[in-house]
C-alpha cells in the first residue's frame, strides 16, 4: 500500500519534481547564488550580500564534481571567483592575483606581481568593526591589479600575515587573495588553488542586508547594493 501511494505520488507531482532536478542542476552547472558569511572579501563585499556565481565562466563541468567536461574561459587576474578550498572542501570566496607562471611575493602588506610592487591609492582610514564591541583602524585603498583597480583593506591592529617570499603559480592553478589582507584565509595559508577547484566567477550582488547590527540581531536591507556589479 505504501508503495502504491509513493508511485501515485510521484505520478500525480511528475511536473514538479522534475522542474525541482531541473533548478538543481542549473544550480550545480549553469549559475548559481551564495550569501556572503565573513568579512574576508571587505570592503568589496559584506556580510549579509548574496552574490551572482557564473559556474560557466571558465568551465562546463559534471554537475555536483568537479569534474571538467570542456573548458570554455580563462580566469583572469581580479576576477572575484567562489571555490572549494582544497583544506577541507569548504567553499571560499576570493580574488586571483596570480595565475599560471605568475612570480607573487608580499612585503608589509603589498603585493608584488613579477617583480613589481602594485600601486595603492586613494588611501583613507576609517573604524571597522571586527567583532560586536571591537572597533580598529582600517586603512582602505585602491589596488591596481593588472588594470583592474579595487578596493583593500588593512587592518594594522589585527596580526596577520604580511609578508612571504617569491612563489611561482604552478601551471594549471591560480592564486588567490581575500580583499581585506590582514583577515582573511587565502592562498597564504591554502597554497595555490588548481584550476578545478574554482567554481565560478561572480559579477554581481544580488540583495544584501544588514544582518550584524551594533546591538545584535538586526536585518535591514541594503538597497544600494541590490544589483550591483563586482569590481
Amino acid at each position: 500500500m505504501a508503495a502504491m501511494n509513493i508511485r501515485s505520488l510521484l505520478r500525480d507531482n511528475r511536473g514538479f519534481i522534475v522542474f525541482l532536478l531541473g533548478f538543481a542542476l542549473f544550480r550545480s552547472a549553469v549559475a548559481d547564488w551564495n550569501p556572503i558569511p565573513s568579512g574576508s572579501m571587505r570592503p568589496t563585499l559584506l556580510e549579509g550580500d548574496v552574490v551572482l556565481v557564473n559556474r560557466l565562466a571558465y568551465d562546463l563541468k559534471l554537475p555536483l564534481t568537479n569534474l571538467v567536461l570542456l573548458p570554455l574561459g580563462e580566469p583572469r587576474r581580479g576576477d572575484v571567483v567562489t571555490l572549494n578550498s582544497p583544506a577541507g572542501g569548504t567553499r571560499l570566496i576570493k580574488r586571483i592575483v596570480g595565475l599560471p607562471g605568475d612570480r607573487i611575493a608580499m612585503r608589509d602588506d603589498v603585493l608584488v606581481l613579477n617583480g613589481r610592487p602594485l600601486a595603492y591609492r586613494d588611501g583613507h582610514t576609517r573604524g571597522e568593526r571586527v567583532t560586536p564591541g571591537w572597533v580598529v583602524d582600517a586603512l582602505r585603498a585602491t589596488e591596481h591589479l593588472d588594470g583592474r583597480p579595487h578596493a583593500v583593506q588593512f587592518l594594522p591592529a589585527l596580526r596577520a600575515r604580511r609578508d612571504f617570499a617569491e612563489i611561482t603559480v604552478p601551471p594549471g592553478q591560480v592564486f588567490l587573495l581575500g580583499d581585506n589582507r590582514d583577515n582573511s584565509a587565502d592562498s597564504r595559508f591554502i597554497g595555490c588553488v588548481p584550476r578545478e577547484r574554482l567554481i565560478g566567477r561572480a559579477h554581481h550582488v544580488l540583495v544584501s542586508a544588514d544582518w550584524l547590527g551594533e546591538d545584535g540581531w538586526r536585518l535591514a536591507p541594503r538597497w544600494g547594493r541590490w544589483l550591483t556589479a563586482i569590481r
